[in-house]
Parts: C-alpha cells; sequence; structure tokens
C-alpha cells in the first residue's frame, strides 16, 4: 500500500523496501488456488472470499477513503489484510486486469509465525503499512497554527515591522505588547495574542505600519507562505485575523471621530 501522489525522500525509501516483503515471507508457501484474473472493478473485495489473501501478481489496485484515492497497490503487494468495520470506509478498486494469487488466510499466518524470520518480515511489512498511514496524515492534516521560525525575545523598544519594508512574515505576540505607527504617529495598539503583519502577506505591499513593542516581549514569527495555507486550511486562524482587523478598524474609527471633534 503506496501514498499516491508525489513521494517524499522517506515515504520512497520505504515504498521500496516495503515490496519486496510479501514475496520473501510467502516464499515456499503454496496457494490454495489457481491466480485469479480480473476485470476493472469498483469494489474489489466485494468480489473476494473474506477468508483469503492475495498476492498482486499483474495490475494495479487503488484505495479510496470516503470516495477519495489515496493509496495504491502493485505487483508483489499483500491484499486483503484491510478487512473488518474498522475499514468500513476503505473502497478497492481497478481500472484495468488483476491477476491475484490465493492463499486461505488462517494457513498463511500459520506459515508466516511458524518460523522467526518470516514472522519479522511480516511484522515490519505492517509497521511500514502503518508508517506509511502516518505519512499520508502528515500531507492531509492543516498545518496547525504555529511558526517554523521558532520564538522570538525581543526587549521595549524592538522594531517588530518597519513602514514600507517588504512583507514576509506574520506575527503574534505571545507575551507582551506593542503599538503602530503610521508617519511616526501613533494608530492604534498591539496586544497579547493579536496576529499582525497579516494585510501586507495578503496583498503583497510593502508594510503600511510601523509595530514597536513597549515592554519586554515574546513574539511568534510565522512565514507568509505558511500562513496564507492555515488561513485556507484553519478557519480559527481566518475568524481570528479577522477579529484583528475589526478591533484596528474600530480604533481607527474612534480616532477619526475624536479628531473631528471641535476643541
Amino acid at each position: 500500500m503506496y501514498l499516491l501522489g508525489e513521494q517524499s525522500a522517506p515515504a520512497g525509501s520505504m515504498i521500496n523496501r516495503l515490496q519486496n516483503l510479501p514475496g520473501q515471507f510467502l516464499r515456499d508457501f503454496a496457494p490454495c488456488g489457481p491466480v485469479l484474473e480480473l476485470e476493472a472493478t469498483d469494489d474489489l473485495m466485494a468480489r473476494l472470499p473474506g477468508d483469503q489473501l492475495f498476492l498482486l501478481t499483474d495490475g494495479v489496485i487503488n484505495g479510496r477513503f470516503g470516495g477519495r484515492a489515496l493509496f495504491y497497490w502493485q505487483e508483489g503487494d499483500l491484499v486483503g489484510l484491510q478487512q473488518g468495520p474498522d475499514w468500513a470506509d476503505c473502497i478497492l478498486c481497478s481500472d484495468g486486469p488483476l491477476s491475484l494469487m490465493p492463499f486461505r488466510r488462517r494457513d498463511l499466518f500459520q506459515h508466516v509465525y511458524s518460523e522467526p524470520a518470516r514472522s519479522e518480515q511480516f511484522l515490519q511489512y505492517l509497521l511500514g503499512q502503518m508508517a506509511l498511514l502516518a505519512h499520508a496524515i502528515g500531507e492531509l492534516k492543516p498545518r496547525e497554527f504555529r511558526s517554523t521560525n521558532g520564538f522570538k525575545r525581543v526587549e521595549a523598544g524592538e522594531v517588530l515591522i518597519r513602514e514600507g519594508d517588504p512583507a514576509d512574515h506574520v506575527f503574534v505576540i505571545i507575551e507582551g505588547h506593542a503599538q503602530a505607527f503610521v508617519d511616526g504617529h501613533k494608530v492604534g495598539e498591539v496586544p497579547r495574542d493579536e496576529i499582525f503583519g497579516a494585510m501586507a502577506i495578503f496583498t503583497g505591499e510593502p508594510r503600511n505600519a510601523t509595530i514597536v513593542t513597549c515592554e519586554p516581549s515574546t513574539v511568534m514569527l510565522i512565514p507568509g507562505d505558511q500562513f496564507l495555507s492555515m488561513t485556507r486550511s484553519n478557519p480559527k486562524i481566518a475568524h481570528s485575523l479577522i477579529e484583528s482587523m475589526a478591533r484596528r478598524i474600530d480604533q481607527l474609527n474612534k480616532q477619526l471621530t475624536a479628531l473631528d471633534r471641535p476643541s
């Protein structure tokens, strides 16, 4: 069972190692019948006996979870381990003909566990399948709201963002406080847990304000491309950003109202 799409280097190395294992622990073990020759199918397991496992000798099988194609099996793979209620959402299908060598499930397990070397090979095969599932989860799961650059501790008066500079990061104050300035005039506060620096990331324009800490602070830096990816996949981040922008707009409106009042 291998991941569809482009493989990472660790996953590719794992696939190369796993592909040869079934042939090793099935060596000298006779099949329980002739090779099954099947045409293309939308539900392979529905056409196979439930008490058997199969060595795929020709063709490619695709695995779908929740209707989404995620995995494939190819020549040399053991097919049929994915059975039972825990795998009810997994559908195996094929776009072309298949050749499957059948083995009685119970007899195959007895053969594997009758010899320590074979049982170790089988265990490595199962662990490899689990590792590939972990790789798939890592690729599909939305990124957490965290920085790949880590955290930065700064003193009071530190310039975090300078007006006119290009934008490459988004910031969050984990501990501390900062203030925003435009043309040297204070225009707002940047409190703890506030997301700031995002607007320029969205627009691609230079920074429109300078952000300066007013006390020792801990800041989290998030690369711009990672932040954009997170906002697309994590609604909580987008909601937090909207709240932050709404607070700033309210601050600016109050300042403008104060300026319009007669002295």
